[in-house]
């Protein structure tokens, strides 16, 4: 039976402190210096750092001696729940009654309530048999008149990997229906020179580069003259030179293909022939939002964030169709697996990719 552990935010003070092990998993608890919760979770070949009661967040992930994380101006979380005034984790979940730069009309924050949601539950679970740890918490949304679900994610690592398994599930706690907007924003750090493999079509028709500017970035002289040419050829962002243009950001909506499994795929081929790695379910996120950025102070690549709409807020994707309708009572679920291929794991993939 797996060992369930209740976390609660006594337990986290601001030296770092041993929580509990089994086999090659170790477990510990700190705050940074802001005061946010953070658990420590190892295994042999690296840790993550998890923000439990700040939207589950996975500030840092580091796998064989390499952090994935994007480079960014926040060396820690700081105490805020606006979304850029505390912007550095590999990994947030975005959404959920909103999503997106909101656009005219819209009231929603940048990305909606989820990305620095407080959790009011969390807990880890050894299960020795499967050899895996798993970090989960819960957090219950409600706005009278308007919007009221639970949302349950989880984070799974297992003995001797450097992959994670990501999920969310999402109970609409009305009677009525809900609007859901998701997206995963899974930040990884860019390499000179990474190139982009993905189960994709590498046409303009497919890979389409956003040619909205939204509100909360400001354009540098080429921007506009770049974003034209990827439009036509969106080729020239496969192989990631050192100058690229990616500033302050470059927005790509692409239309993945799944494999026979239903899953789309995508990495960031290192020259050291290693790889970051996302795949999920094209039947759980119907849109992939690709993301670069890449200035002195900000360095960061999202190959393939899950999402069921574009990014132009609630009003806008709601009048393309894009947002999920989630019956009264209903669940709406969402698995990924993202994290470091080894050279023959990312030399396999490839090649089916390629093929």
């Amino acid at each position: 039976m797996p060992v369930r552990i209740e976390l609660t935010r006594q337990m986290f003070a601001d030296g770092e402190k041993a929580l509990a092990k089994m086999g090659e998993f170790s477990l510990s608890t700190f705050r940074y210096a802001s005061g946010t919760e953070a658990l420590r979770v190892a295994n042999s070949r690296g840790h993550i750092d998890v923000l439990p009661f700040r939207g589950q967040q996975i500030w840092r992930a580091v796998f064989d001696r390499r952090d994935l994380t994007m480079k960014s101006m926040f060396d820690e979380p700081v105490d805020s729940a606006v979304y850029l005034e505390s912007y550095g984790a590999f990994f947030i979940h975005c959404g959920l009654s909103a999503m997106g730069a909101p656009g005219p009309g819209d009231r929603h924050p940048l990305h909606g309530e989820m990305p620095n949601a407080p959790f009011q539950h969390a807990w880890v679970e050894f299960d020795e048999k499967n050899g895996s740890l798993t970090i989960g918490g819960s957090f219950r949304y409600a706005v009278a008149f308007s919007v009221h679900y639970l949302a349950t994610a989880t984070i799974q690592m297992k003995a001797g990997s450097t992959l994670l398994d990501i999920e969310l599930h999402v109970d609409n706690q009305k009677q009525t229906p809900m609007d859901l907007m998701y997206l995963a924003h899974a930040n990884f750090r860019p390499v000179d020179n990474g190139e982009m493999v993905y189960s994709a079509p590498y046409t303009a028709e497919a890979v389409r580069v956003r040619q909205v500017i939204p509100a909360h970035i400001t354009p540098k002289p080429g921007y506009a003259e770049f974003i034209a040419e990827l439009a036509k050829h969106p080729k020239l962002h496969h192989v990631l030179k050192p100058g690229m243009g990616f500033d302050p950001e470059i927005v790509f909506t692409i239309d993945m293909e799944a494999d026979a499994d239903g899953f789309v795929h995508a990495l960031q081929k290192r020259p050291d022939g290693t790889a970051d790695y996302i795949r999920y379910r094209k039947a759980e996120a119907a849109k992939c939002i690709r993301w670069i950025c890449r200035t002195p102070d900000q360095d960061a690549i999202g190959m393939a964030f899950p999402a069921t709409a574009e990014t132009e807020g609630y009003t806008a994707e709601k009048t393309k169709g894009n947002l999920v309708e989630l019956g009264g009572g209903q669940r709406w679920s969402i698995a990924m697996r993202l994290g470091a291929l080894g050279k023959q794991e990312t030399t396999d993939l490839v090649a089916r990719l390629t093929k």
